[in-house]
Formats: C-alpha cells, sequence, structure tokens
C-alpha cells in the first residue's frame, strides 16, 4: 500500500470532492482519480460512493479511514524521529570499557552531553579482550583500550594517559615514599583484583621475570572494593592513578610510584574502520578528537 496514495484518500475524504482534493494536492483531477481507483483495486473494494455528490465513503472507506490516518501519523514520526537523530536530538551511544577505563571516559563523555545533551550515552562493562571483537560485530559503537588492538579493522583516537601506581593507607610505612622498589612493593600484603586482564598479567609476567616475590593476600572483584580494603590498611594495592584520584585528593589513600612497574597507560577510544556508523557516535568520536593532541602533548616518558 502505497503512502502518497494513502495521502490522496485522506484528502479526497476531508475534501469530500475529487476536484477540491486535486486542487488543495496539486494535481490533475483525472490523477487523483487514478490513485483512488489504484487504492481501490489492491483492496478489491470500492472506497468512495460514485453516485453521492459529497464523496460519501463506503464502509470499507470508512474502515481504511481510520488505519489511513494512523499510518501517515506513524509515517511523520518515523520521518521525525530520523530528522532527530541527524540532528542528535536523539538516540544513543554505546561504549564498551572496563571498571578501570571508566575514569579515563568519562571526561569524553562531559564534554559529549554538554554538547548533545538529548543523546543517551550508555557505558557498558566490557573485559578489554572482548572491546575490539565486540566493536567489529556492531554490539558496541566504540570501546576504550589501554593497549593497541589487535583486531584488523579498528581506527582508534587517544583520550588519556594513566600508570599503575601503589595505593596505600596514609598511615602506610611506604605512604610517604616518593618511589618504592619492586622487592619492597611485593614484601607487603597485596590485594588484586580477581579478574583477568592484560594489564595484571603484564604486572605478574614482569615479577616473574625479574624473579621478585608478589605476596598476593587479598584478591577482590572490584576496584571499589579494593580501594576500601587498602583503606581500612588491609594490604597495598597496585591501581592506575586515574581510579583514585578522589582518594588520594582528599587524602584517604597516597600514590607511591613503583620503580620499574609504573607500566604507562595510552587509553585509545576505538571504533570500527569502515563502517557506517550512527550520527551519535560520529559526534562522540569526535568530541574524543579534541582531547587527543592535548594527551600526545602532555604524554611525558616514563622511566
Amino acid at each position: 500500500m502505497d503512502l502518497a496514495e494513502l495521502q490522496v484518500f485522506l484528502t479526497v475524504a476531508s475534501e469530500r470532492s475529487f476536484s477540491k482534493a486535486a486542487a488543495r494536492l496539486h494535481r490533475t483531477q483525472p490523477a487523483v482519480s487514478q490513485a483512488i481507483r489504484r487504492l481501490e483495486d489492491h483492496l478489491g473494494e470500492r472506497l468512495f460512493d460514485r453516485a453521492a455528490k459529497d464523496g460519501k465513503l463506503t464502509e470499507a472507506g470508512r474502515v481504511l479511514l481510520d488505519y489511513a490516518q494512523r499510518l501517515m501519523r506513524l509515517a511523520e514520526e518515523a520521518d521525525s524521529a530520523v530528522r532527530e537523530l541527524r540532528d542528535l536530538q536523539r538516540g544513543r551511544v554505546l561504549v564498551g570499557a572496563n571498571e578501570a577505563a571508566v575514569h579515563v571516559v568519562l571526561p569524553v563523555v562531559e564534554q559529549f552531553r554538554a554538547a548533545h545533551p538529548r543523546v543517551q550515552v550508555d557505558i557498558r562493562r566490557v573485559p578489554s579482550r572482548q572491546i575490539g571483537v565486540e566493536v567489529l560485530q556492531r554490539s558496541l559503537d566504540v570501546g576504550v583500550l589501554s593497549f593497541p588492538p589487535a583486531e584488523k579493522g579498528l581506527a582508534s583516537v587517544l583520550i588519556g594517559d594513566d600508570e599503575l601506581v601503589m595505593l596505600a593507607s596514609p598511615g602506610h610505612p611506604l605512604a610517604g615514599r616518593t618511589q618504592v622498589t619492586m622487592a619492597e612493593f611485593g614484601r607487603q600484603n597485596v590485594i588484586a583484583h580477581n579478574e583477568a586482564s592484560p594489564a595484571r598479567e603484564r604486572v605478574l609476567r614482569l615479577f616473574e621475570q625479574r624473579h621478585e616475590q608478589l605476596n598476593i593476600t587479598l584478591a577482590l572483584p572490584s576496584l571499589d572494593g579494593i580501594k576500601r580494603a587498602v583503606e581500612m590498611d588491609l594490604g597495598v594495592a597496585l591501581l592506575p592513578r586515574r581510579c583514585a584520584i578522589a582518594e588520594i585528593t582528599s587524602g584517604r589513600l597516597a600514590a607511591v610510584p613503583v620503580a620499574q612497574v609504573r607500566l604507562p597507560r595510552h587509553l585509545r577510544l576505538v571504533y570500527p574502520e569502515q563502517a557506517q556508523l550512527s550520527h551519535a557516535a560520529l559526534a562522540f568520536i569526535e568530541v574524543a578528537r579534541k582531547f587527543e593532541k592535548d594527551v600526545a602533548r602532555d604524554i611525558t616518558p616514563v622511566e
């Protein structure tokens, strides 16, 4: 059923005249009559009583009238919704990030929301190893990684940098140091995340390669849990600095670099290089690009 023919039908029904409908639609009367006839042929029913002079609808015409009005309203709503997507008045950006990376992507979200407050940003917790695949499969619009993606077909924008530091309670014997050695850190009661990640594996491999002890005494399932345990002086932890900025600034935690384990992290927003992205996702990437120059300028080599 053609929407244009339904519009002709609604106009004839409203004007109760083929000639008046033709004038309103800026079409000839034969063209209007042909459109109605095609609609009648499609439905197998007469829609207007040709014997009546006032454009009276038949029973089939009255039934179609209600559906035609609803269909045209839906068409208008669909057209409006698509225009709103283009104009960023609606839509959603689906972002994948692991627990630590959320802290780096939030400043991008802040600027994006300031520019496009009606677009929803949905950040989902996804293990970093899965992010590249899920972005390519389009189950995510973009993802955040602290390492170059292994998957081909992904482009990236640098959005932040970070480093691993030892977090300790302010009263811990090592809290006032400017730096500690791997051996000193490894001898402490270490609180670790119990979820496997490339960063965790790098740290474990580094301690193994250097034949240093790593005394993990407590494993927890979340960064917030780890930070709380450190505040309670249950041990120390090796975490990205950015994920504890609030606690470090307020003095609830102390951050101390660990020699040779700082492992600087350059965090990237990754997205599919060739895919047709939504207007909202493209706008999110464009906001992220504004961070790239600042991050690149601020990155300094870590000894």
